[in-house]
């Protein structure tokens, strides 16, 4: 009996190649990242991902965009229904439960950091970030003070995170979130 192989839409393997980009593109940062790596992944040529996407860049920043646009989607869904301290809670719920656990997603966040001496990506970081921000103040209706407390301790855990230190394994990560409440 002979087997035959579902093809994929596009759709479909446009998805598959920003899910192995995002990974190439977390271990190894825009520069070190193979897009022949990411092609071999995916199960397709790397001539198509340069069909699909133009440049090693432009993948890169459609991965982090991808990015930035699902941790917004997620702070959306937690929120929903939800105000004021009652909402940025049930963010940084589910920012430390879901978001913060993908080592994927946490890793490809902070190489888009790191890859903003490029004008393009500082761009598309500074308004992905810019609408997460704008999103917890909107919804939360909070000052600046709790929505910038909010992003400071985010951004703590996703250090703390990266290092790979697990929660109580070292006495000064166990002190700084005791500070975060956590």
């Amino acid at each position: 009996m002979a087997v035959t192989a579902t093809r994929k839409t596009a759709a479909e393997r446009r998805e598959s190649v920003l899910e192995a980009a995002a990974e190439e593109f977390a271990e190894r940062g825009l520069h070190g990242a193979s897009t022949e790596a990411i092609a071999r992944s995916a199960g397709i040529s790397q001539p198509y991902v340069f069909r699909l996407f133009g440049t090693k860049k432009g993948l890169f920043m459609a991965a982090v965009a991808r990015c930035l646009r699902e941790t917004l989607e997620t702070f959306q869904r937690a929120a929903e229904g939800k105000r004021g301290e009652a909402a940025l809670k049930a963010m940084g719920e589910v920012y430390v439960n879901e978001l913060l656990v993908d080592r994927t997603r946490l890793r490809l966040q902070m190489q888009s950091y790191v890859a903003c001496d490029d004008d393009d990506v500082r761009e598309l970081v500074r308004n992905g970030f810019g609408d997460l921000v704008a999103y917890a103040e909107r919804v939360s209706g909070l000052p600046a003070e709790e929505i910038s407390r909010f992003f400071a301790t985010g951004m703590l855990l996703n250090v703390i995170s990266s290092m790979g230190v697990s929660e109580g394994e070292e006495p000064w990560a166990r002190f700084l979130l005791e500070g975060c409440g956590k």
